[in-house]
């Protein structure tokens, strides 16, 4: 049987003798007895409360649904911008536009829109929005799928949703549901809903362009309709006023392009509707001076009535005490007769 090896405590491997061991072990036993009782920390809430998950992402840049580096999320993104800083969009559909046409569209609308700058500038308008009306092109799936966001998706009704997360400043997935901004798994699913329909959708067909106006100004949106939809009411200029505008290249372009209606406000507006607002006369001054006028019209016409109802009123009652007047006094009558 191999021999047995004991062996010592680790604390009892020093080169220290049996004898100050001993008297170690009593010391600090008989200070263990002696010490008084020591009470425990009292419970803090912090201390009881679980650390919040790392924070993943930047507060300024939410995650995605989609991976935000690509194009199409982008595109996504800069398409719902559009659609909620633009009151007034103009819809059209494009057929294999060439490059130098889509050049020479975009200077003669410049242009056109320039004059008009001008021409406000000149009467003291402080509104001048030539400058940001521009003519784009766009990816009609993304659009689409954009317009059905910001139509549908409400992030003040999403935001009362409970996150899983004790903390919802934090959060380590990007399908959480605290996120609500436009490219968000809730505004994805409530974009992937069919059951929702657009007005708009029935003109999502085919290769599109927009012309996204800031505000609201029927002077402008005449002069973009008389560059790039020119019609009867709204006459394209002629050669001697602007010969660059009957080029080649702008007349190809101009047939290859049509109006299918416009955005207005939220609400969808066809051929005939877009046509009445371009045509107001003076813009929206013009607008204002017609409401003014309709409304005098209507106090005048009501004071009118109320007045007819009250003179006839008055006469029927004369009318009715002159008779009872006769008749209570036929006597004073006649002799009035023979005088």
């Amino acid at each position: 049987m191999p021999p047995r090896i004991r062996l010592r405590p680790r604390a009892l491997c020093t080169h220290t003798s049996p004898s100050q061991t001993a008297f170690s072990l009593r010391a600090s036993y008989a200070s263990l007895a002696t010490a008084p009782s020591i009470e425990p920390l009292p419970a803090t809430p912090h201390i009881l409360r679980p650390a919040p998950p790392i924070l993943r992402y930047p507060p300024t840049q939410p995650p995605s649904h989609k991976p935000a580096d690509v194009r199409k999320s982008q595109l996504h993104r800069q398409y719902q911008s559009l659609l909620r800083s633009s009151p007034l969009i103009l819809l059209f559909q494009h057929n294999n536009i060439k490059a130098v046409e889509w050049m020479s569209l975009r200077r003669e609308l410049a242009a056109a829109l320039a004059k008009v700058d001008a021409e406000r500038a000149k009467d003291g308008s402080p509104e001048l929005i030539g400058e940001a009306i521009r003519l784009q092109v766009l990816q009609t799936n993304i659009f689409s799928s954009a317009l059905r966001v910001v139509e549908f998706f409400h992030p003040e009704e999403a935001a009362t949703v409970q996150t899983p997360h004790p903390n919802p400043d934090t959060t380590n997935t990007a399908e959480d549901g605290h996120f609500t901004h436009g490219l968000s798994r809730r505004a994805w699913e409530v974009a992937s809903n069919k059951k929702l329909k657009s007005e708009l959708e029935t003109l999502l067909t085919g290769p599109m362009a927009v012309v996204a106006f800031p505000s609201v100004a029927p002077q402008y949106l005449k002069a973009v309709l008389s560059t790039l939809a020119p019609s009867p009411d709204f006459p394209a200029p002629k050669r001697k006023v602007n010969p660059a505008y009957h080029e080649a290249e702008v007349q190809a372009g101009l047939s290859k392009l049509m109006l299918l209606g416009a955005r207005v406000e939220g609400r969808v507006f066809d051929l005939e509707a877009t046509k009445w607002v371009g045509g107001i006369d003076g813009g929206i001054d013009g607008l204002r001076a017609q409401l003014v006028a309709m409304l005098q019209g209507v106090g005048g016409s009501l004071a009118s009535t109320l007045e007819g109802a009250s003179r006839s009123l008055y006469f029927t009652i004369e009318g009715r005490r002159v008779d009872m007047e006769e008749k209570e006094n036929p006597k004073m009558d006649g002799e009035k007769k023979d005088e």
